[in-house]
């Protein structure tokens, strides 16, 4: 081996992830950024699953929860940050 090829890097770590690991990283940072938000400060989120259009039938033992309408509202959300983001 010379000592110009020992000094260098195995290709392994040269690679590079590209794009997809750019995008784990900022979900990464996001999801760590809201379990913060549920760790100190709850408040922010108790809006979810309250809102008009949720559904939450309780009979007996059974108990059915459907967040449609906070879920339509995340869906929103995420598209225009994810679209300002992709721009």
């Amino acid at each position: 081996m010379r000592a110009a090829e020992a000094k260098r890097a195995p290709h392994w770590i040269l690679r590079t992830g590209g794009p997809m690991a750019k995008w784990l990283i900022v979900a990464g940072i996001v999801l760590l950024l809201i379990g913060a938000a549920l760790q100190f400060a709850p408040w922010l989120f108790a809006w979810f699953g309250k809102l008009p259009g949720d559904i939450n039938v309780e009979s007996g033992s059974v108990k059915i929860f459907v967040p449609i309408t906070s879920m339509l509202l995340l869906s929103i959300a995420l598209t225009l940050i994810l679209n300002i983001l992709n721009r």
